[in-house]
């Protein structure tokens, strides 16, 4: 942690005005092929550009002439207090962008009063994390060929405290992300342009290889063969261990086997969601893989208002893809959601300033909500609610 501070010291992530600017440092800061691993969505990239469409053909209607002075964006989740409805999404390959990235976001999180999602690629494993941060720490999951593997990561994941169990089912075909192809000229072998890449970041490779070597898939390794361990080579690899005969059998046997909350990652329509509402899911994920699976999917934002009134009474409602600004925070909070999971902003932060710059990613979009807010005359997310949004293409 001392050197990582030392490697980023007298870095301009600080003068960052927002996650836009983190995200040019970023670029700098990292290895082409590890910034495209962030940044990159599949195929055409048409998800990806929809997600900010759809939040930018949502404008804001503010109330005047209101007293603005007690506002706060505190939210209860799940029976807790969160200062800000934001959560630390599940991502993999975080050891890539710093030295134990995974663990910096979870100290990010704690530090800032919100839950952080730990990926089941993770690059530490789920009692170290535990045991190194503390916090509201959840464990995402993904069902894979050898269902073993899950039911050690679920027991594992029970017996740390983990408050959460987040279940990804939108990925059981894995998105073509031809960038990643372009990276690598066989499995796990970068290009002679990426090598030759890494040579001109070597403070990244003082923070990130020189420390324990290429960060590893540390909670799935015995699943992996021994030239696909690492989180380098094993990308190419991991398409192999999602399978396409994941059902809502399998959510089903998750339920009984855990006991605490149980959220499902994938939802895009009112018939989804209320079935998991039926098996007693404590919350969902309305998500696009943040347009890096299927392309040409719809954005979460479009189907938050209808799954909202079908199901908001029943369960908690979580949205994630795409958000960059503090006023697409509130777009969601004000069409329905309880939270927002974000993924992509903290990342930036991370690969621009370690945990110092994720931790600046997260203040700067709080301070967006609670400006927001202010402008817009609520003093809470609660004043919130569509009155206070209007669609360009509204009829």
């Amino acid at each position: 942690m001392a050197l990582q501070r030392k490697l980023y010291t007298g870095t301009d992530f600080r003068r960052a005005l927002s996650i836009e600017e983190l995200r040019s440092i970023a670029r700098r800061r990292v290895p082409h092929f590890a910034f495209e691993y962030v940044e990159c969505g599949a195929e055409d990239e048409v998800t990806l550009h929809r997600n900010r469409a759809a939040f930018e053909a949502i404008g804001l209607v503010p109330d005047t002439l209101v007293d603005t002075t007690a506002r706060h964006q505190r939210i209860m989740l799940f029976g807790q207090e969160s200062r800000s409805p934001l959560i630390i999404a599940p991502t993999a390959m975080n050891g890539m962008l710093c030295h134990r990235g995974d663990s910096a976001l979870a100290r990010t999180a704690m530090a800032t009063g919100i839950p952080f999602t730990l990926s089941t690629f993770s690059n530490v494993r789920i009692e170290e994390l535990a045991a190194d941060t503390g916090g509201r720490l959840w464990m995402q999951l993904y069902i894979m060929k050898d269902r073993s593997i899950a039911r050690d990561i679920v027991r594992r994941a029970g017996l740390a405290g983990y408050e959460a169990l987040v279940v990804t089912s939108d990925a059981n075909v894995f998105g073509f992300r031809e960038w990643d192809r372009r990276n690598y000229r066989a499995p796990g072998k970068l290009t002679l342009r990426n090598l030759a890449d890494i040579a001109r970041h070597p403070r990244w490779v003082v923070d990130v290889i020189i420390p324990h070597g290429v960060p590893r898939f540390e909670n799935v390794l015995e699943a992996l063969p021994p030239e696909a361990r690492s989180a380098r080579a094993g990308v190419a690899y991991l398409p192999q261990l999602l399978v396409p005969d994941v059902t809502w059998d399998d959510l089903k046997w998750l339920r009984e086997e855990w006991p605490r909350k149980l959220i499902l990652k994938g939802v895009l329509n009112v018939a989804d969601a209320q079935r998991a509402a039926d098996l007693g899911c404590d919350g969902i994920v309305l998500t696009n893989h943040g347009g890096r699976q299927l392309d040409g999917c719809i954005s979460p934002i479009e189907v938050l208002p209808d799954i909202a009134g079908a199901v908001g009474d029943r369960l908690a409602i979580i949205v994630d893809s795409g958000f960059r600004r503090g006023t697409d925070v509130v777009k969601a909070i004000a069409l329905g959601a309880q939270a927002v999971m974000i993924g992509t902003a903290p990342l930036y932060g991370l690969a621009a300033g370690g945990e110092d710059g994720a931790r600046h990613a997260i203040g700067l979009l709080t301070a967006e909500v609670d400006r927001v807010l202010g402008q817009l005359g609520c003093n809470s997310l609660a004043d919130l609610g569509p009155h206070l949004l209007v669609r360009e293409n509204a009829n």
